[in-house]
């Protein structure tokens, strides 16, 4: 969808444009790249790779300048040559969030909440950059939207710099796309690496608990379970009814706040209760998928002295939800049978971030960097995210629709509970007759 509010006439005089790829990596990262910058080439526009996120341009200073080759590179034609189906990511990436300190429309008048802002303004400009090309997930977007909002408050006569952002996620949890590149070529590794462990688990008769990658939604731990024939998958929608409780804390304040959490106690025990249903059938074994986001769900008891990042995530690598469970679940089933069974904590998701792209996000992720050149070029846009639906059809939708306008967050797009695709998982998984 196009909205007239976002369109901007100058951009006809669009020279130079500038490329650059935040958050973690994800699979076709190049075929968005190369993509979009070939078909800027065509058009006789210049592209400029900013290396490594936004970490370069926010301390970007008299005395730090933006050098070609440490900071940035020209992405030419020879460049691009055969990188379409290539793995990483050509111009690096970095978790640096130049907006991390504004979190109201208020901030942006603060000078110095919003240096960071300000220095990647001046650093484009620096390299004669007229537009901008972000490729990230939702953190990146929510800073794309800031960059934007940052340049509303310009003085009329300093020049704005359009930019466009491309939704990228191997978590698959973006409001206003149907699928992000790189998820089904993430979710057939992981299904391939479920797959050998289910061959190692039937062997030795035991269960591997995988814990795979998926912060805020299921997405990808539910396609990994589907098409690596899990015997049972949890995400964070999941915790429910009888998986959910509630706790209560004290804030730095002394304000007292009530916090959703997950009643660990009963997932473990519904998860022996699906062990004992397939030893009913014969099997001994499994393989359990859960996800990494659970781990936002723990009490407080379970993520002391656990760090955060910039985005105020917790470093989900420390909590090692997968061993933890795989602790408790060999504890419960011992107590509810008087037998043993040995179950492994795995922690799988790292390995697919830059695995080899399958045809349809190589072809997913082209179409959204030739998205970008025509958001920018052909439809005159600034402050829209492109998204493909259908077959691969192109909308571009405004910031606007994708941001809280007084929180300046995103949404996240949460499987629906009974919807077509959570019955499959359910339906898919082993059969528990509560």
């Amino acid at each position: 969808m196009n909205s007239p509010a976002h369109a901007s006439p100058g951009n006809d005089s669009i020279r130079r444009v500038a490329i650059l790829f935040a958050g973690g990596p994800a699979p076709a990262a190049n075929a968005v790249i190369s993509t979009a910058a070939a078909s800027f080439l065509r058009h006789g526009i210049h592209v400029t790779g900013v290396l490594h996120g936004y970490s370069n341009l926010v301390t970007y200073g008299p005395d730090n300048p933006m050098q070609p080759g440490v900071h940035y590179k020209i992405l030419d034609s020879h460049a691009l040559k055969r990188t379409r189906n290539s793995q990483g990511i050509m111009i690096g990436t970095a978790r640096t969030n130049p907006g991390k300190d504004v979190t109201s429309p208020a901030h942006l008048e603060d000078p110095v909440r919003s240096a960071p802002l300000k220095r990647t303004y001046e650093a484009l400009r620096s390299m004669e950059v007229d537009a901008l090309i972000s490729i990230g997930g939702d953190d990146t977007l929510k800073t794309a939207n800031k960059f934007k909002m940052f340049q509303d408050r310009l003085p009329a006569e300093m020049p704005r710099i359009p930019v466009v952002h491309l939704p990228k996620t191997i978590d698959n949890d973006y409001m206003g796309i149907d699928f992000t590149f790189g998820y089904f070529t993430a979710v057939e590794f992981l299904a391939s690496e479920i797959r050998n462990l289910l061959f190692d688990a039937e062997a030795g008769r035991a269960y591997f608990l995988c814990e795979t990658m998926g912060r805020s939604a299921g997405w990808l731990s539910y396609g990994a379970a589907i098409a690596g024939e899990a015997s049972l998958v949890l995400s964070v929608e999941d915790i429910v009814g009888e998986f959910e409780s509630s706790e209560t804390y004290t804030d730095t304040h002394g304000k007292t706040h009530t916090r959703r959490v997950m009643n660990v106690p009963r997932v473990i025990e519904h998860m022996v209760r699906v062990m004992l249903a397939r030893e009913k059938e014969g099997k001994y074994f499994g393989v359990f998928v859960v996800a990494e986001g659970l781990a936002e769900l723990l009490p407080f008891s379970h993520l002391e002295g656990i760090n955060r990042d910039d985005h105020g995530h917790i470093s989900i690598a420390d909590v090692s939800l997968g061993p933890m469970f795989a602790k408790q679940l060999m504890a419960a089933y011992k107590k509810a049978t008087g037998g043993s069974r040995k179950v492994t904590g795995v922690q799988l998701g790292y390995e697919s971030r830059c695995a080899k792209p399958h045809a349809f996000d190589v072809m997913l992720g082209s179409q959204l960097g030739v998205g970008a050149f025509r958001a920018l070029v052909e439809e005159k846009l600034n402050g829209v995210m492109v998204s493909v639906s259908g077959q691969l059809d192109l909308h571009y939708v405004p910031f606007d629709d994708l941001i809280n306008p007084e929180t300046l967050v995103t949404v996240v797009r949460y499987i629906q509970p009974k919807s077509d695709f959570h019955r499959l998982a359910r339906f898919m998984e082993t059969y528990v007759n509560v």
